[in-house]
């Protein structure tokens, strides 16, 4: 179960990562933009905290898939 639940964060973390990168137009980003322009305020930094954020979760993934934390 770890390989599965791991996988599928990772996979999220990257596309976290990518469409905070690329500044995506992908609907669900922009929601989520939306929401965190209340908090983070106009510019870049809400793409920022995206990309940070992504990388985060993608490594955390990696960490679980592997099995080197969060264990059964």
């Amino acid at each position: 179960m770890n390989i599965l639940w791991g996988s599928l964060t990772a996979t999220i973390g990257l596309l976290m990562l990518v469409a905070g990168t690329a500044k995506s137009e992908f609907i669900l980003y922009r929601l989520m933009v939306a929401r965190s322009r209340l908090l983070w305020g106009e510019g870049d930094a809400v793409h920022r905290f995206y990309q940070v954020s992504g990388l985060i979760v993608l490594f955390l993934g990696v960490l679980w898939a592997t099995g080197l934390i969060w264990t059964d």
